[in-house]
């Protein structure tokens, strides 16, 4: 080997050896500090835009259903198809506080948030017929939630209050702003960068606060309400690690988040007439990441890098309180004199009207999703990347509340043989983003 051709290679060992981070720059890897010797302060600054799109398919329970097995499960028959699409802009600042113990601030801002609901008519070869069990395409004389009332036969425009015609059965008011603020702390035990013979492991914590306009409908004039935030105040707590090796650099995060208090008037925080009742507060989350990162380029010395990135993520929602695909249609039909409108305490004599808030007791399950992104490291400081999200969710029913503990029960839709059902979901999500790093 010539003599320039050693010095060169001595001079990237030497780099990598004093300057470690460089070759354990992924954002698992990254670490905010401080009060480092030559750097007193890290700042990494990022902004995120977020597409998303959501489908599901909405089926409900029938009793009586003319040949099913009585001693079977309770039959479901189709009915409706939810289609929603969501912007949002995501602005994020970890400073760094001391050494490896960063505060971080994200601030997800939602620019447009629509959704409708339409007949389900996805079969190749439609059969429109007035027995739901005949039928496999649906419309509005075979529509269970038109038979109940809970939609008009001609649909509902939210937006303007007029019918939406056609396949389209419901359109709900376009919804922006904000619906939390972002508080958490950072802190890495052990960092690669420092102690190449260790794995980059965190530990953080994050108070997501309540403070934008709450998700509500009101019944008497629909398009008023547009808020985004579901108006509770959660925790967050996680834990990740991650460790390059040669080429790759695989990563874990575990987490749990559940609410700890509420905004005002959120229908999430709504009445519960028991001491023992269940389920009734928001649903509880955990879950858990994993992947791979590649890099199949990179120039040490500069700090540059293509790195592609592969991984899975599975996330299990418990028992409780949560806003559905359906949760509007319910709170509309909840309005005075409307088919859902409640009870407030079935065990005094006559009824006590209270307005059906849209939120419902939804079962347990689980989310499963996979992921695919690739980044480029221009610089020390700079930082693209585009990524690919794609979710399914688990079929459960979103409707189970029960009269002996909860309030919001609604016999029209939480009594067997008449709850909704979730099934066939699919979301993807598609992020682009910069990042800077000082």
């Amino acid at each position: 080997m010539k003599p320039a051709r050693i010095a060169g290679a001595a001079a990237l060992v030497a780099a990598a050896a004093l300057h470690p981070g460089r070759l354990v720059a992924g954002p698992d890897g990254e670490v905010a500090s401080a009060f480092d010797p030559g750097d007193p302060l890290d700042v990494h600054a990022s902004i995120d835009y977020r597409y998303s799109s959501r489908r599901s398919s909405l089926k409900r329970e029938l009793d009586g259903l003319p040949g099913a097995d009585p001693n079977g499960p309770t039959p479901l028959v189709k009915d409706l198809v939810f289609e929603g699409t969501r912007h949002e802009l995501v602005p994020r600042v970890e400073v760094g506080l001391y050494t490896d113990l960063a505060l971080t601030v994200e601030l997800p801002l939602v620019l447009r948030d629509a959704r409708r609901l339409r007949f389900d008519q996805r079969a190749d070869d439609c059969v429109f017929a007035t027995d739901p069990g005949v039928a496999t395409c649906v419309d509005a004389a075979n529509s269970t939630t038109i038979a109940d009332g809970i939609l008009p036969a001609d649909g509902l425009d939210a937006e303007d209050g007029g019918a939406t015609g056609g396949a389209t059965v419901f359109r709900g008011v376009t919804r922006a702003g904000l619906d939390q603020l972002h508080l958490g702390l950072v802190w890495a035990p052990t960092n690669q960068a420092r102690d190449p013979s260790k794995p980059t492991w965190k530990l953080g914590t994050e108070l997501r606060v309540a403070i934008g306009d709450v998700m509500e409908v009101d019944a008497a004039s629909p398009a008023r309400e547009d808020g985004v935030s579901r108006g509770v105040h959660e925790l967050r707590l996680f834990t990740s690690m991650t460790r390059r090796v040669g080429w790759a650099e695989p990563f874990f995060e575990a987490w749990w988040m559940g609410a700890i208090g509420a905004r005002g008037r959120s229908p999430l925080d709504g009445p519960t007439r028991n001491f023992d009742a269940d389920d009734v507060g928001p649903q509880q989350r955990a879950g858990g990441r994993f992947g791979l990162e590649l890099i199949p380029w990179e120039r040490p010395a500069r700090d540059q890098r293509i790195a592609l990135e592969l991984g899975a993520d599975i996330e299990a929602m418990f028992a409780g309180r949560a806003y559905s695909d359906m949760w509007e249609v319910f709170a509309l039909a909840g309005g005075p004199g409307g088919p859902l409108q409640l009870d407030a305490d079935p065990e005094t004599e006559g009824q006590q009207p209270l307005p059906h808030p849209g939120v419902t007791n939804v079962e347990e399950s689980m989310t499963l999703a996979a992921t695919a992104a690739i980044e480029a490291h221009l610089a020390t400081w700079l930082r693209l990347d585009l990524g690919l999200r794609l979710a399914w969710d688990q079929s459960h029913l979103i409707t189970t509340a029960t009269t002996r503990d909860n309030p919001l029960q609604a016999p029209l839709i939480d009594q067997v043989g008449h709850r909704y059902r979730l099934d066939e979901s699919l979301t993807y999500v598609l992020t682009t983003g910069l990042r800077l790093l000082y």
